[in-house]
């Protein structure tokens, strides 16, 4: 008899996360700690259960700028080295410890710079962090690969610096460059010397694009920033017809299989979608788009991989052949060495899910 498919079966099976933001995954009670170490006065609760509740409250508000807002308070008590180190031991243990065998987990440096910290060793902190996290869940039982993903922020002009970073860091976990921040305004291609710097090395390379914005941002990350995956993508939807029709961009993407690096809950409180049922992740699994399920920001949507993957589960009437298959996806478009993919997929993905289909 297969396991059912509840929180309990999806937390023992192997999970593979794309698209989870570090200042956006802290647990409460560390943020108090770190808080109380720099004098850091402007929290807006002070003890972890209500801390938590704020934060997903203040993210629950159907607004992208007000949801944005509660990283003022984990980019504040980040801007030590140690403290970055510390986010991401635990950030590790954190997904380690809920089944997740392979993560990308991305962070734009240049927020862990302005009380001084230099953006290289902002970097070596993540990579740090990120080390002992893993050693550690190794030494628990729960092994875990997690690669860092470095964000430039659009608006801001430290992509060249963000682009070489990833250069020069990919064979000390650095896997690859991301483009965060608003859509709107800033296209993707808005410094040139960036791209071009990270198309000369080969360096990997996935770009939000088509969650506050529509199909021309999508197709401006694939044009102008060569985006191998899109971070939510989801609005590529608004060219899918209820009949399934496809419009040019949305036919394009399914076409080649575009990995999109889908967040409901996130995009919920952003007010992207009114719920999860309405939300269009069910439909473009459906029509064979390459969706994997993601977390986005752990602390501010309150959720977990398991508890992602079980709701969106539930709401679609997934079975165990659609969560294998998002989690097959997602390893098939992480940015590993193939190698490695192929360890992880014969050895631990595939007898993981054989094993609770039983």
């Amino acid at each position: 008899m297969p396991a059912p498919l509840n929180a309990d079966s999806i937390r023992r099976a192997p999970k593979v996360l794309l698209h989870d933001h570090l200042d956006g995954g802290l647990r409460p009670q560390t943020v108090l700690e770190l808080a109380d170490e720099v004098g850091y006065r402007d929290l807006p609760a002070g003890d972890p259960e209500a801390l938590g509740r704020w934060f997903r409250q203040a993210a629950d508000s159907g607004s992208l700028v007000r949801y944005l807002e509660t990283f003022a308070h984990t980019v504040a008590v980040m801007q030590r080295p140690e403290a970055v180190s510390r986010v991401s031991r635990e950030c590790a243990l954190d997904l380690a410890a809920d089944g997740v065998v392979y993560a990308e987990v991305r962070m734009a440096p240049e927020l862990l710079t302005a009380q001084g910290t230099p953006i290289e060793e902002a970097v070596e902190a993540i990579l740090d962090g990120f080390a002992k996290g893993s050693a550690e869940a190794a030494g628990a039982g729960t092994p875990i690969t997690v690669g860092t993903l470095l964000c430039a922020m659009r608006q801001a002009d430290r992509w060249d610096e963000v682009a070489d970073l990833v250069v020069r860091h990919r064979d000390d976990g650095v896997v690859g460059f991301d483009l965060a921040g608003p859509e709107i305004g800033f296209p993707p291609d808005r410094h040139p010397s960036a791209i071009a710097l990270l198309d000369r090395a080969g360096a990997h390379r996935t770009v939000h694009a088509g969650e506050a914005a529509g199909v021309d941002s999508i197709v401006a990350a694939l044009d102008g920033a060569h985006a191998e995956r899109l971070g939510h993508g989801v609005r590529i939807a608004d060219e899918v017809a209820e009949d399934g029709t496809l419009g040019p961009v949305a036919q394009r993407v399914l076409d080649a299989q575009v990995p999109l690096e889908v967040a409901p809950s996130s995009n919920v409180q952003t007010g992207a979608y009114p719920s999860l049922a309405a939300h269009p992740v069910g439909r473009l699994h459906r029509l064979g788009f390459a969706v994997t399920v993601n977390t986005d920001n752990r602390l501010m949507s309150g959720v977990s991989v398991t508890s992602e993957l079980t709701d969106v589960a539930r709401t679609c009437g997934w079975g165990w052949d659609d969560v294998q298959t998002v989690t097959e996806r997602a390893l098939a478009a992480a940015f590993l060495p193939e190698e490695e993919r192929a360890r992880l997929l014969a050895d631990v993905v595939r007898p993981g899910y054989a094993a609770l289909r039983a």
